[in-house]
């Protein structure tokens, strides 16, 4: 598919599931940091989970950079328990923090002064931040024009032909970032209508009829 068409293309798929489903308010979350943490806690769970995770670090008063730099590991695992790989995601936590202290002196202000790339390429040094929970930090967070490949996005994708299935993730983001618009509310809105799209319909077993992108 030649670069106009595809550009044609997702900007279909944008205003068909937009008028479908409307603005979704997607990242859950109050404020950046909080947004930072649920990026690496959805990984690998559903963000019910996340949910819950969340509610009891924000009633034990740890959600900012302070408060998870501080805790103990112990009370930080039992914290996040409902997320499941509990242990990891803990040392996840302290390693964002660890870079938050020893890159930018525990200033989100400073972290996020920093240029796209460049920020982008810190966040991704971090171990147990790879590309989409950077991306997500990035986009969310920080409100930077990038976009966010998940699983939801390759399934999309690949039902439709639109990607042949073994791209890369830098080549399937590209291929939002150089044809469409360079927005990050757009690419906001677009992540989370897919995310809907898949929930509604596009799953690992596919309910098409009465999928908005019936016929695409």
């Amino acid at each position: 598919m030649s670069s106009s068409a595809l550009r044609t293309t997702l900007e279909n798929v944008y205003g068909v599931l937009f008028r479908e489903w409307g603005a979704q308010g997607w990242w859950p979350g109050e404020g950046p940091f909080e947004m930072m943490i649920g990026a690496i806690l959805t990984q690998n769970t559903a963000w019910a989970n996340v949910e819950k995770a969340i509610t009891g670090l924000r009633r034990a008063k740890l959600l900012t950079v302070a408060g998870i730099h501080g805790v103990s590991h112990s009370l930080l695992v039992e914290l996040i328990r409902p997320v499941g790989y509990f242990n990891l995601k803990a040392r996840r936590l302290r390693n964002l923090t660890d870079y938050i202290y020893q890159r930018h002196e525990g200033s989100l202000k400073e972290m996020f002064s920093l240029e796209t790339d460049v920020l982008r390429r810190e966040l991704l040094s971090v171990n147990g931040i790879g590309p989409e929970t950077a991306d997500s930090i990035l986009l969310y967070a920080g409100e930077r024009p990038v976009f966010v490949v998940d699983a939801y996005t390759r399934r999309v994708l690949s039902r439709h032909n639109w990607i042949a299935g073994v791209e890369t993730y830098e080549q399937v983001a590209r291929l939002f970032v150089a044809t469409l618009p360079e927005d990050a509310q757009l690419y906001n809105e677009f992540h989370a209508l897919i995310v809907r799209l898949c929930k509604e319909h596009c799953g690992k077993n596919a309910k098409c009829d009465g999928c908005p992108l019936e016929g695409y």
